[in-house]
């Protein structure tokens, strides 16, 4: 196993520790699993809480600061965070204005947020859940009832969180993340298995010369397995899955994100055979991100989320933001 680590156990912990004294803005705690703006909580402040397994990074302690997420809570690899950090986060950020959870559907997260919200809310604290189920290659998986949740989250959580950060209140933020949510679709593809710390070796077999389409965020399967494919041919597959499903009639917001092993010359490579269909179908691009932003620790591969942006929408998007992982405006 290449890998580098200390041993698998504190893998998780050693990257806290790393995220801690590389940000000096946030507050990470190490021992109860919590990455936290160091400003929480800001008075009038709508607090954005939201979490997963690890292994996905920069999602989403990456995210955390203003203009996005108040908290992240980092489950082990590919395991979903425990209740306990999510009520913790939700008490280090609330404010009085209470507490929006985002929430990828995958059935560990969904359960451990949907019982950190009743034990957050008998605490005092009022909190609306978003769940974000973007993913259109499957109707249910491994690890999920309904559609997977994957890089529609980055969407919602720099959306909500600029508007949070205006002062609106709960029931506005909330709306404003179902929108982008309904308005979003994903499509990935690995083209290489992903290893994890404790297993060592792929956790699935993808034979050389082949690729999978449909993917998941953590080696799911997906709907069928191909031969190796040109970036163009990919992108005709991935494109038109989501623009089949979206239906688009307006512009919309591209992610091309990478799963953790593909170099940025490849994905921009991609992007541009992405454009094409778009130009191809008629579709419009108000902004494009490229980059390894919802990943599955080394595989190799690349997603393709659209979202139909309206004008709210894009004003958010191009807010300032200030996290380890997206930065601009003031």
């Amino acid at each position: 196993m290449r890998m580098l680590i200390n041993v698998p156990e504190t893998v998780v912990a050693d990257a806290l520790r790393g995220i801690a004294a590389a940000h000096p803005d946030l507050t990470v705690d190490v021992e109860n699993r919590l990455v936290v703006r160091r400003d929480a909580p800001v008075a009038g402040k709508v607090g954005l809480v939201s979490g997963g397994g690890s292994g996905h990074e920069p999602l989403h302690a990456g995210f955390v600061g203003p203009g996005m997420l108040s908290a992240a809570c980092p489950g082990e690899v590919f395991t979903s965070p425990v209740p306990d950090q999510m009520v913790r986060a939700a008490a280090a950020v609330d404010s009085g204005a209470g507490v929006l959870f985002v929430v990828k559907n995958y059935t560990g997260d969904v359960l451990n947020f949907d019982m950190a919200a009743e034990l957050a809310e008998d605490e005092g604290v009022r909190v609306a859940r978003v769940l974000v189920d973007d993913d259109v290659a499957v109707a249910d998986s491994t690890f999920t009832a309904g559609r997977r949740g994957t890089g529609a989250t980055l969407f919602v959580e720099k959306i909500a969180g600029a508007l949070a950060d205006e002062g609106a209140p709960l029931e506005q933020v909330e709306a404003v993340a179902r929108r982008v949510n309904e308005s979003s679709r994903s499509f990935g593809v690995a083209l290489g298995a992903v290893t994890t710390p404790a297993k060592g070796s792929p956790t699935f077999d993808l034979p050389p010369g082949e690729l999978e389409l449909g993917i998941g965020i953590h080696g799911e399967p997906g709907r069928e397995r191909r031969p190796m494919m040109t970036s163009g041919e990919i992108a005709d597959v991935a494109v038109h899955a989501v623009l089949d499903d979206l239906r688009p009639t307006g512009p919309v917001l591209a992610l091309v994100n990478g799963m953790g092993a593909t170099p940025l010359l490849e994905l921009y490579g991609f992007n541009a055979e992405v454009r094409r269909v778009l130009s191809e179908r008629g579709v419009p691009v108000a902004r494009t991100l490229v980059g390894n932003y919802v990943t599955s620790l080394d595989m190799a591969g690349c997603s393709v989320t659209l979202c139909q942006a309206d004008e709210e929408m894009l004003r958010l998007w191009d807010a300032p933001v200030r996290t380890p992982a997206l930065r601009w405006g003031r």
